[in-house]
């Protein structure tokens, strides 16, 4: 196995200066050292003290935690009960019924709304008591198919309050991807709007859910339709209902359901390896506390900060950075309709200016879209409130980083770079922003709680040396876990803990650095052995973008007679920039430069885009079956959730024009 060094601009070091520490949460990196040791070393009572500081109690939890990693039967906060609406709004409403809530910012910048808790405990309490009165029980779950707009957060937290358990489904998404998330969470009732609004563009919701309402109309018994745009919509009165109107009739006050810990919250489905989404099932008590420590510490959130994450509530991290988290914490958050290029690429910095923004929490894929431009964009705007500036979703390579850090932060915000999952609830290693000098690319250190081992993909045993290469593992539960795949334990423990038993198995190759520093290599699939050199994904690809011509890569092995496997990159130009030979040359020669000549790419296509979810995320699953050639629609598999499917053709004859097929 060989183990490729870092490059030069991935050794730097950005130590926080001593003004930004002293008005930090944690000041020293000895400080998060102690405070790492003891929830590590004494986990009961770490979690303990925190969950009866952080949380607000009907009846208070007996135990702390029971059960393990090898059993799949982990469970927190035994015999507590409490509410995760109570405790995101009720509870802040002696000292803070007036402070807003919600920013809320539309797709038009125009359009602009700010929501008090007061407000918000009126609203969510309406729509609980409109559940309730057709029905909606506890147990019962609830499909949100919404725009990213307050209307989603109120939806979440009132079906917390009754002890419904939501399913938010991603408002992009189609037929075929809506339809096997309601059948199998068996939803009884979706709420959803008229229209969405995103680029200018409007997305027709109401459409898409006639149509599933009347494949399942064995489940589906209601659809509530708020209006969004005002668009003109089918109205079915067997079983639609106009949710603002129906709202109006109902009280602003509904009692909190007495909900035990370990009751579900939610299910968010996930992709599968095979294509078959995952339903995993987080619960009441342990995620609330997971997605409020994490919040604070690693945002360092202040009392009166206005905490933006652009993310989608249809994802973990719009659940646990913009609605759970932030709230349980009294926090001001931020929710988003549009998108970073509209409707031009100064929109994130623009909307910082007009917030005041404390802490920016985006993902590197909109980070690098936006390097494409001039940074005046970037520098037009007034940024001086910015502190802490967060990525997510992917690693992020050092250049985006270092333009992150420069342009946006202005060389004087921290950068936290969050490694974690939607099956973690929460962050499992990342920075803290006063006390972790940050090395661009690195996720750098695990957040309490969570004992991470680097195992030997073939043995399974943990790697003791300073610096090792490996699978990443997680060798203790922490609260935010999810407990099961939604009917289908035997696959939650298939998944995730019997690989390598007695351990949290994330599927991500993992190196760490004589520091104690860990890098991101990539899905353990998205690793490729070249003529025995062992090289992550994610370390080509930051090398690809190194480049000044490359605005994004994607990179994935193909067999290769002579060597296993070939390296096949996909690479997007900058702007100004021509595919040709020479581009090509240049690429290659900052890999051979970057990592060494045995990382050299065997074929670089340039394409105009990607297959990326509508979050996003680069489908690899997708590029290494069409670098295989086996690209019919069978293999393939589900590609309902693209943004972009119309790009499949053209990366099948891209590739079938330079890599023959062999045998």
């Amino acid at each position: 196995m060989n183990n490729t060094k870092p490059s030069s601009i991935q050794e730097q070091i950005y130590s926080p200066s001593i003004d930004f520490s002293s008005k930090c949460h944690i000041q020293t990196l000895d400080k998060y050292q102690e405070l790492y040791e003891r929830s590590i070393k004494d986990p009961q009572g770490f979690w303990g003290d925190l969950g009866r500081s952080s949380l607000s109690w009907f009846s208070p939890f007996t135990r702390v935690m029971s059960g393990t990693l090898l059993h799949g039967d982990v469970a927190w906060f035994l015999n507590g009960k409490l509410n995760v609406s109570y405790n995101c709004i009720d509870r802040h409403l002696e000292d803070k019924a007036d402070k807003v809530a919600i920013i809320y910012e539309g797709d038009d910048p125009k359009n602009i709304a700010r929501i008090t808790y007061y407000e918000l405990y009126q609203q969510v309490c309406r729509l609980a008591n409109l559940l309730k009165s057709i029905g909606v029980k506890k147990g019962d779950t609830v499909a949100i198919y919404l725009p990213n707009t307050p209307v989603a957060i109120y939806a979440m937290l009132a079906c917390a309050r009754i002890g419904a358990v939501h399913s938010v489904i991603f408002a992009g998404f189609g037929f075929d991807s809506i339809v096997s998330r309601v059948k199998d969470a068996e939803c009884r009732v979706i709420i959803t709007a008229d229209e969405g609004l995103r680029g200018g563009k409007v997305i027709p919701l109401k459409k898409k859910i006639d149509e599933v309402a009347l494949h399942c109309n064995h489940i589906v018994k209601n659809v509530l339709v708020f209006k969004n745009t005002s668009g003109k919509v089918n109205f079915n009165p067997e079983i639609d209902i106009w949710a603002d109107e129906a709202m109006l009739e109902q009280r602003p006050y509904c009692p909190p359901e007495t909900l035990d810990s370990e009751d579900p919250l939610f299910i968010l489905y996930t992709s599968g390896s095979t294509g078959t989404p995952k339903g995993l099932v987080h619960t009441q008590a342990g995620y609330l506390l997971y997605a409020a420590t994490t919040h604070k510490y690693v945002f360092d959130y202040q009392p009166n900060d206005i905490y933006a994450c652009v993310a989608d509530v249809g994802w973990i991290t719009g659940h646990s950075y913009i609605v759970y988290g932030p709230l349980c914490n009294g926090a001001t958050t931020f929710i988003f309709e549009g998108t970073p290029l509209y409707p031009t690429p100064a929109r994130y910095w623009e909307m910082v200016e007009r917030h005041k923004i404390n802490q920016f929490y985006t993902a590197p894929t909109a980070i690098r879209s936006l390097m494409k431009y001039p940074t005046s964009y970037v520098e037009a705007s007034n940024k001086t409130s910015l502190r802490v500036l967060g990525s997510v979703g992917e690693p992020i390579n050092p250049e985006a980083w270092r333009w992150f850090y420069k342009h946006v932060g202005e060389e004087r915000c921290s950068v936290v770079d969050t490694y974690w999952q939607t099956e973690s609830g929460g962050h499992l290693i990342t920075p803290l922003p006063g006390a972790t000098p940050n090395k661009p690319g690195s996720c750098s250190k695990p957040f309490f709680g969570i004992e991470l081992s680097v195992l030997d993909a073939k043995t399974g045993q943990a790697i003791s040396t300073p610096i090792a290469e490996g699978v990443l593992a997680i060798s203790k539960p922490w609260p935010g876990i999810a407990r099961t795949v939604f009917k289908s334990h035997t696959r939650f423990l298939t998944t995730y803990m019997k690989p390598y038993p007695g351990f949290y198995f994330t599927g991500d190759g993992v190196r760490r650095d004589k520091d104690g520093y860990y890098w991101i290599e990539g899905r353990v699939d998205d690793v490729i052995n070249v003529a025995g050199h062992r090289l992550g994904t994610a370390e080509l690809e930051s090398a690809l973008v190194g480049n000044y011509s490359c605005a994004e890569a994607a990179v994935v092995g193909f067999p290769h007679d002579v060597k296993g496997q070939g390296i096949l990159a996909f690479c997007i130009l900058k702007e100004g920039y021509e595919e040709d030979e020479q581009t090509k040359t240049l690429l290659i020669q900052e890999v051979r430069n970057t990592i060494g000549p045995f990382a050299t790419p065997d074929v670089i296509i340039i394409t105009p885009s990607l297959p990326k979810t509508r979050s996003g995320k680069i489908m690899r699953r997708i590029l290494r079956k069409i670098a295989c050639h086996e690209s019919s629609p069978e293999q393939l598999g589900d590609t309902s959730t693209l943004a972009e499917p119309e790009i499949i053709p053209i990366l099948i004859s891209k590739v079938s024009a330079v890599i023959p097929k062999t045998g």
